[in-house]
């Protein structure tokens, strides 16, 4: 298992994202996920899911010290009461102690000003509910004024390589964070692409590996691929065996048309791709 290191700990550079996947479905595929060596679960208050990610974890041989479990607080509980709340509400659905990441799920200013919201995601981190906070959807600017609040180590947005986020990872450089890539295959879009295919048939690997690949081999990246099929499971956590020439990352990095896949009503203004 890759792992990635940042100011503070370290995270497996592969999870298992479990958005879109109903709570049965869930306690499925993670059970299977951390069968075949994930050891990093994404989950989120939105997604209606916790309490398959805990069935999974309880049912588990996997020790709880080698996981690294994220969830997120969903805007509508930005303000400083409700996270402390759902916060906790959530352990319980996931029957932990504490996670491993707590984020902030989208930017929610309307409801509460950021620094409040990331002043409580501290509080809870310092009560010991969280290892790490960090927000989810935040634009570069943005990302840069939460720096100055709190002790964030990541932001979590949609990345593949049709849409790059260069500015975003400029200034978790800066700070010394990470980027969490969602749906960093493109909600499956990137399984036919032939850039990709054609480097991959080089390697004998597919073009999603190829694409998981790129991402974590750049050392400031996290991806959080998500299936329900078994096999895919198990093959989007293959991505160690073979290294990518600084050609083939350069024709992969020129894939970039800034398609973005999900961006709801209540989103930021993103930055340009």
């Amino acid at each position: 298992m890759t792992t990635l290191a940042f100011d503070g700990g370290t995270v497996p550079a592969i999870g298992f994202g479990t958005f879109e996947l109903d709570d049965a479905e869930t306690e499925r595929c993670v059970r299977i996920a951390l069968d075949v060596g994930y050891r990093h679960i994404d989950t989120a208050q939105a997604y209606r899911n916790e309490e398959g990610v805990g069935r999974a974890i309880a049912a588990s041989d996997v020790d709880r010290d080698e996981l690294f479990v994220t969830t997120k607080v969903w805007r509508g509980e930005a303000a400083r009461d409700d996270v402390h709340r759902s916060t906790r509400e959530s352990l319980d659905r996931l029957q932990l102690d504490h996670v491993d990441l707590l984020l902030i799920h989208w930017p929610a200013d309307e409801i509460a000003p950021m620094e409040e919201t990331l002043e409580a995601l501290t509080e809870v981190r310092e009560a010991g509910l969280t290892r790490h906070i960090g927000v989810s959807n935040y634009p570069s600017e943005m990302l840069a004024r939460a720096f100055e609040v709190a002790p964030i180590v990541t932001d979590q947005v949609e990345h593949h390589p049709y849409l790059a986020v260069d500015a975003i990872r400029k200034v978790l450089a800066e700070h010394g964070g990470f980027l969490t890539a969602y749906s960093p295959i493109a909600r499956g879009q990137l399984a036919d692409d032939p850039v990709l295919t054609e480097i991959g048939e080089r390697h004998d690997v597919t073009a999603v590996q190829v694409a998981l690949r790129w991402m974590i081999q750049r050392g400031d990246t996290v991806a959080l691929p998500r299936s329900s099929n078994p096999d895919r499971i198990a093959s989007n956590l293959e991505v160690t065996g073979f290294e990518l020439s600084d050609d083939e990352v350069a024709r992969i990095e020129a894939l970039n048309e800034g398609r973005r896949l999900i961006d709801p009503s209540f989103g930021p203004v993103w930055d340009p791709a």
